[in-house]
C-alpha cells in the first residue's frame, strides 16, 4: 500500500489501485504482487497520488461488477477512508461493469485500458503519436460513450484532443466518433507514406537503422542516451517514451548508424491499441538490427520477454529466428554478484545477446563491438585506385568504409576497402568504377 498527500482538495488526484486476481493456473503467470506493482507504476506514470493499493482474489467474475460483493464493499470503505476520487481496476471492464462500480464506490472508475490510454495521451508528443492515441481512444470510447477519462484534469497532460469534463466528448454520438475515426485513419495513412519516404531517403544515404524495443521501463531510453549521447526523456516511469526518437551514432569502427528508440510494450495491451501504434512500430520492421532491451533484474523478466515477442510476432517478425534481433540484458548493476556473473557467462556463449548496464556503462563497449561486427558482416572487399588529388573521394571512402590497406604512388592511391554493396554502388555512381576482389 502506498500513501501520500492529495494534490487536489476534492480528491480527484487521489487514486486507489485494485488488481483483480483471476488466477488461471497457467504456467509462467505473473504473481498478483508483481501485477499490482506494475499497475501502481502505471498510475504514478501520470502523477496520480496512489493512496491505497490491493490485490483482490476473484474466484468467479461477476457480470455486473467483475468483483464480488464483499470486495466491492471493502473498496468502497477504502474510497471513503482515503477520500479518493478515482479507482483504477487493473483489468478490462465492460461499460456496464464500469457504471455499476462507479455507483457502488461513489468514485470515478477506469480500467486498465483507459489508464494506458491516459498515459499514452500524456506522453505522445508528435502529431503522429497524438493521432495514434486519439484513434485508440475513440475506438475504445465508441463501445461505451460514457465519461471514460474526463476525471483527470487537463493541466496534467492527458488527452489534449478531448476537452475537459462536460465538453463535446459527452455529446459525441457513434456517427460522429465513426466519422472522426475514418478521418484519423486517412491522416495516419499520410503519416505512413511520409515515414516511408523518410525511410527511402535514409536508404539513399544509407545509414543502417538500429531500433531499440522492449518492455516498458526496461531502460531503452537510458541506453539510447548512453549510445547516442542524447538527452531523451528517460525517467523511471512506465511508458516514458511513446514517439520514436532517432539519432545518428558513430560506432568505434567509424561506421555510422541511425539509432531509433520506440514505445515500450506491456502485457495485456489491447489489440486495437497495438494496431493504432502500427505506424510507429513499422520502424522496427524496417530496421537493420533490432535491440531487444530487457530488464534482467526484474522478477518477471521472462514473462516480459514473452510479451515483447508476442507483439513482435503480430508485426510478422519472429524474434526467435530473425537474425536481426539481439537481446540486450540491461540493469546487470541491480543483480547480486553471483547472478550477474551467471548472466555474463550466458551472454558470452550466445552471439545474439549482450549484458549491459545503461546506467553505469558496463558492457556498452561489448554492445558497440557486437554492432560493429553485425554491420560489417555483409561488407565486400574492393580494390580501388583513386587520384591523390581527389580528396573528396578519399575522404568519402574513409567515412563510409573500412580501409584495410593503402599504397600511394606518384599520383594514385591504391586502396583495399571493405564496403557495403549499397556503398559500392554509390561510389561507382559518384566517383570511379571499383574492381571487386576475386
Amino acid at each position: 500500500m502506498t500513501q501520500g498527500e492529495g494534490r487536489q482538495p476534492d480528491g480527484a488526484g487521489r487514486a486507489i489501485v485494485v488488481h483483480p486476481d483471476l488466477r488461471t493456473g497457467e504456467p509462467g503467470a505473473r504473481s498478483p504482487e508483481s501485477c499490482l506493482d506494475e499497475a501502481v507504476g502505471l498510475a504514478q506514470a501520470i502523477e496520480l497520488d496512489v493512496v491505497h493499493a490491493e490485490s483482490v482474489r476473484v474466484n468467479r467474475p461477476q457480470p455486473a461488477t467483475l468483483l464480488g460483493s464483499g470486495s466491492v464493499e471493502s473498496i468502497a470503505a477504502a474510497v471513503e477512508e482515503h477520500d479518493a476520487g478515482l479507482v483504477i481496476i487493473d483489468h478490462a471492464l465492460s461499460p456496464v461493469q464500469q457504471r455499476n462500480l462507479e455507483k457502488a464506490l461513489k468514485a470515478k472508475v477506469i480500467d486498465r485500458t483507459g489508464l494506458i490510454l491516459e498515459i499514452f495521451g500524456a506522453r505522445a508528443r508528435t502529431r503522429e503519436g497524438q493521432l495514434q492515441v486519439e484513434l485508440a481512444a475513440l475506438t475504445y470510447q465508441r463501445s461505451r460513450l460514457v465519461r471514460s477519462w474526463t476525471h483527470l484534469e487537463r493541466q496534467r497532460g492527458g488527452f489534449g484532443f478531448l476537452g475537459g469534463p462536460g465538453e463535446s466528448q459527452l455529446e459525441m454520438d457513434r456517427r460522429l466518433i465513426g466519422d472522426r475515426i475514418i478521418k484519423i485513419k486517412k491522416e495516419l495513412e499520410d503519416v505512413r507514406r511520409t515515414r516511408g519516404l523518410h525511410r527511402k531517403a535514409r536508404a539513399k544515404v544509407p545509414y543502417p537503422v538500429v531500433a531499440l524495443v522492449g518492455y516498458t521501463n526496461a531502460g531503452k531510453s537510458t541506453l539510447f542516451n548512453r549510445l547516442a549521447n542524447a538527452e531523451v526523456f528517460a525517467k523511471d516511469l512506465l511508458f516514458a517514451t511513446l514517439d520514436p526518437t532517432m539519432r545518428q551514432v558513430t560506432l568505434p569502427s567509424g561506421r555510422k548508424v541511425i539509432l531509433s528508440d520506440t514505445v515500450g510494450f506491456i502485457s495485456d495491451l489491447p489489440h486495437h491499441l497495438v494496431a493504432a501504434f502500427r505506424a510507429t512500430l513499422e520502424e522496427v520492421d524496417a530496421a537493420d538490427i533490432i535491440l531487444h532491451v530487457r530488464d534482467i533484474s526484474h522478477p518477471d523478466t521472462q514473462a516480459q520477454r514473452d510479451d515483447v515477442h508476442t507483439v513482435l510476432r503480430e508485426l510478422e517478425l519472429d524474434p526467435d529466428t530473425d537474425e536481426r534481433v539481439i537481446e540486450v540484458l540491461n540493469k546487470i548493476d541491480c543483480l547480486e554478484p553471483d547472478d550477474r556473473e551467471a548472466v555474463l557467462t550466458q551472454t558470452r556463449r550466445d552471439p545474439r545477446s549482450v549484458a549491459v548496464s545503461a546506467i553505469t556503462g558496463q558492457g556498452i563497449a561489448d554492445l558497440d563491438a557486437l554492432l560493429d561486427r553485425r554491420m560489417n558482416a555483409g561488407r565486400r572487399v574492393v580494390d580501388l585506385s583513386v587520384n591523390l588529388g581527389d580528396g573528396a573521394a578519399l575522404a568519402w571512402l574513409y567515412a563510409n568504409g573500412e580501409v584495410l590497406d593503402r599504397r600511394d604512388e606518384e599520383e594514385t592511391a591504391h586502396l583495399q576497402v571493405a564496403l557495403d554493396p549499397a556503398d559500392i554502388a554509390r561510389f561507382e555512381k559518384r566517383f570511379v568504377e571499383p574492381h571487386t576482389q576475386g
